[in-house]
């Protein structure tokens, strides 16, 4: 089916604009700068939550190993392998696969794709209008309020420009 078939409330996620790269300062920017989302949650006019179709290209993160004070996140792996970190260690997820990061648990977890094929999955988020995003590798911090994210360093000292209308359910 082609998405000049479907009406709203339906959608064909391949039909969306693909988003690269991500919101890290410049100065930190990796890994992560490949990745590919359509955002889901906002062509359906999703306010209370976000759904991302996200692809990772081999050698890809998801983010950098974080973790939310205010928001839950899921994950649900559609096609390919990915690694998961997390405190617990290393794990791989395949296909029908899922994983949930609670609001508040400090167990900083990151996806890394380390096979030769994508990964494609959905992320799921809460659009939580104000949290905190603790980067525990590494002296970096997001705080995010209505329309204004701010990445600092741990001591608060800001680290890039604001960014201006970054949605939800978007670490990096």
């Amino acid at each position: 089916m082609t998405d000049t078939e479907l009406k709203l409330p339906a959608i064909d996620p391949v039909s969306l604009e693909e988003h690269t790269g991500t919101y890290y300062p410049d100065a930190v920017k990796g890994p992560a700068e490949a990745r590919i989302k359509r955002r889901l949650g906002d062509a359906l006019g999703l306010s209370h939550f976000g759904v991302n179709y996200t692809i990772l290209p081999p050698g890809t993160w998801s983010a950098f190993r974080h973790w939310h004070q205010n928001e839950d996140e899921f994950v649900y792996i559609l096609e390919g392998e990915v690694t998961l970190i997390s405190d617990a260690g290393e794990q791989i997820l395949g296909p029908g696969m899922a994983a949930g990061f609670p609001a508040g648990d400090a167990d900083g977890h990151q996806l890394i794709n380390n096979s030769s094929e994508n990964v494609v999955m959905l992320e799921v988020g809460n659009r939580t209008p104000n949290d905190t995003v603790q980067y525990p590798d590494m002296d970096l911090m997001l705080v995010k309020k209505p329309g204004d994210h701010q990445y600092s360093d741990r001591q608060g000292n800001p680290i890039g420009d604001k960014v201006a209308g970054a949605p939800g359910s978007d670490d990096g």
